[in-house]
């Protein structure tokens, strides 16, 4: 079910181990292609393009693309009360990690009347995507919802799949979930079309262009995000899941074989690889999987993922090498099933999980993390969503006539050595008589 890469006996250098670690890239690249397909689709043709897409993707027509006040307000009444517990709860506990997120405003004093003021100003309106196609994510409505909210987001626009099965609404506990949060403002559109609409705007539906776009989704979704990046914010391309478990010795098989499992049912496309110094333990979880793939819900799914490119079990001499590995991969979840941990070496990772009791699921739901986070090995450079995705850090310049002047030469002769004299000259031009 899971193949074996055994790097044990090679020294490999940074190159070598990135041409070394599981990924599906011929999905990938399929998936950038049709994705701008679809988002330039949506800019040229609107609602047309997207009840087009809902009708090849989710075999929906005739429905209500904005979501109607009503529907939202039946989704909230019909919502299971212990659905609604463990939503407030989680909402709860990522509002508090999501507020420690948010810079302060700091004043700097460069001298008597010379000030610069650093202060972190909310981006405007936001699109939010929540995915539903072989899953249903009220979480993923918190993890959107709530760091934009404690930005201060004035506008929050929110989109996910229409549902077949409720005869093209989205589906109750994604409404539910919004109108628990405040957000009113809902779209039944899903995939790439839903990302290029809410960069691109639809004016028969009344949406306006977004600032800034994000959400996890499929390698689609991610692919669309790149289509539309520059035209509007984006937050990293949280694609198809990934988990890497890096355990040794002491590691329970056991746990290993569940967690990995966890995150292969979300999809066919999911990486699921484990890193190990210890044969014995890639036996046991080898042996572990099998039996747990099968019975699980998604076992026809569970199996697809296991078995493609991205998952491996991977063999490696020692921890440096597991720990180099695993920075190579940058996976966007990370469980340490170690005896001696050390997450902080474990520096390219969208969340690092540290310990038996800290599994993946835990920061799906009720960590107070966020779990959109970034995938493909983009957390060599990326980071997961924050509140910190919809801000901006902006500069306020504030110095008096006296401060101005102490600076005067020294502007004055670095406008000359740039060829710039009329930058200078309208420094000197406030001190003329």
């Amino acid at each position: 079910m899971l193949r074996t890469i055994d790097l044990r006996g090679r020294t490999l250098s940074p190159a070598e181990l990135l041409a070394t670690v599981p990924r599906a890239e011929a999905a990938r690249e399929e998936a950038l292609a049709t994705a701008a397909h679809i988002v330039d689709d949506v800019a040229a043709r609107g609602e047309d393009a997207l009840r087009d897409q809902a009708q090849k993707f989710d075999g929906v027509a005739g429905h209500d693309i904005r979501v109607p006040a009503l529907h939202l307000d039946e989704a909230l009444e019909a919502l299971d009360s212990a659905v609604r517990a463990a939503l407030e709860q989680a909402i709860e506990r990522v509002r508090e990690a999501s507020a420690a997120q948010v810079p302060p405003p700091t004043v700097t004093e460069l001298g008597p009347g010379a000030r610069v003021t650093q202060r972190w100003q909310p981006v405007r309106r936001v699109g939010l995507y929540v995915p539903g196609g072989k899953a249903v994510y009220p979480s993923s409505v918190v993890m959107n919802v709530v760091p934009a909210q404690v930005a201060g987001v004035a506008e929050i626009a929110l989109a996910s799949p229409p549902q077949r099965e409720f005869g093209g609404r989205v589906h109750p506990v994604i409404l539910g979930a919004a109108k628990l949060l405040g957000v009113t403002e809902v779209y039944a559109m899903g995939g790439a079309g839903a990302i290029g609409a809410l960069a691109h705007g639809v004016v028969s539906l009344g949406l306006e262009p977004v600032d800034v776009v994000t959400g996890p989704g499929n390698n689609f979704v991610a692919a669309a995000k790149r289509a539309v990046a520059g035209l509007v914010g984006t937050d990293a391309e949280a694609g198809a899941t990934e988990i890497l478990v890096v355990a040794d010795d002491s590691a329970d098989p056991r746990l290993v074989a569940v967690d990995l499992i966890s995150q292969a049912e979300h999809d066919e496309q999911a990486s699921a690889v484990l890193v190990t110094t210890s044969e014995r333990l890639a036996a046991g979880v080898l042996d572990a999987i099998v039996p747990r793939a099968a019975a699980t819900r998604h076992a026809e799914r569970v199996a697809a993922a296991l078995a493609g490119p991205q998952s491996a079990v991977v063999l490696v001499d020692d921890l440096a090498a597991a720990t180099a590995f695993s920075n190579a991969y940058a996976p966007e979840h990370l469980e340490l099933h170690l005896v001696d941990p050390r997450p902080e070496e474990f520096v390219h990772a969208g969340a690092v999980f540290v310990g038996a009791d800290s599994p993946v699921s835990l920061g799906d739901y009720l960590a107070g993390s966020n779990h959109v986070l970034p995938t493909g090995g983009q957390a060599r450079y990326s980071s997961g969503l924050s509140a910190a995705t919809f801000l901006r850090p902006q500069q306020v310049i504030e110095y008096d006539r006296d401060a101005l002047a102490a600076v005067h030469d020294a502007i004055v002769t670095l406008a000359e050595a740039e060829a710039l004299p009329a930058h200078g000259e309208a420094i000197t031009a406030r001190f003329e008589a």
